[in-house]
């Protein structure tokens, strides 16, 4: 089973509210917060949130393309942050929050560029999508107390009043795709 999983790496802002939306999707083994795309080798948190190290926040997740695709996991990328801000997401402002797509090989990188050019002529948004597709050269876990963040730390202002809006949001809009889901 292990060995026909694959890997997507995302930015889109925040990588608590990342990992909180992607973990609840069928077909998602594992989601790992972390940072790509710089030039400092295993950056902390501290230095990553200074804007000064090239890295994005983004996450990692593993998933078993037989249950869930990578178009699949664009799908929800594209409707859950906004792709047509650059290096900002609401409040979080910096490099480091930027909307990026890390591909894992040439594959990827066809249905990135593919799903960014179809979502943008969608009208989904009405500004253009300023998303980055690179490839992913190096990932660094982030520190354990970033990982599972959402669901370790309801109750914290940060979760409550940006976190849990945008996963309810996400859940009702993606019920259907959820581990979780309601049989209807």
């Amino acid at each position: 089973m292990a060995d026909k999983l694959k890997k997507a790496t995302f930015g889109s802002g925040c990588f608590w509210c990342t990992e909180a939306v992607f973990q609840s999707l069928k077909g998602v083994h594992q989601v790992v917060s972390g940072y790509a795309g710089g030039f400092v080798d295993n950056p902390t948190y501290q230095q990553v949130c200074m804007g000064t190290t090239g890295h994005a926040e983004v996450t990692q997740i593993t998933f078993d393309p037989e249950t869930i695709s990578f178009e699949d996991l664009l799908y929800v990328f594209w409707r859950t942050h906004d792709p047509t801000t650059l290096n900002q997401q609401g409040a979080d402002v910096g490099p480091q929050y930027r909307s990026v797509i890390f591909y894992h090989d040439d594959e990827q990188k066809a249905i990135a560029e593919k799903s960014k050019k179809e979502t943008d002529a969608s009208n989904l948004w009405r500004d253009p999508i300023v998303t980055e597709i690179s490839p992913l050269t190096k990932f660094y876990e982030a520190e354990g107390y970033h990982q599972d963040y959402f669901n370790r730390n309801p109750n914290q202002t940060y979760c409550r009043v940006v976190i849990d809006p945008k996963v309810r949001k996400f859940r009702k809009e993606f019920q259907d795709s959820l581990k979780d889901a309601i049989p209807g």
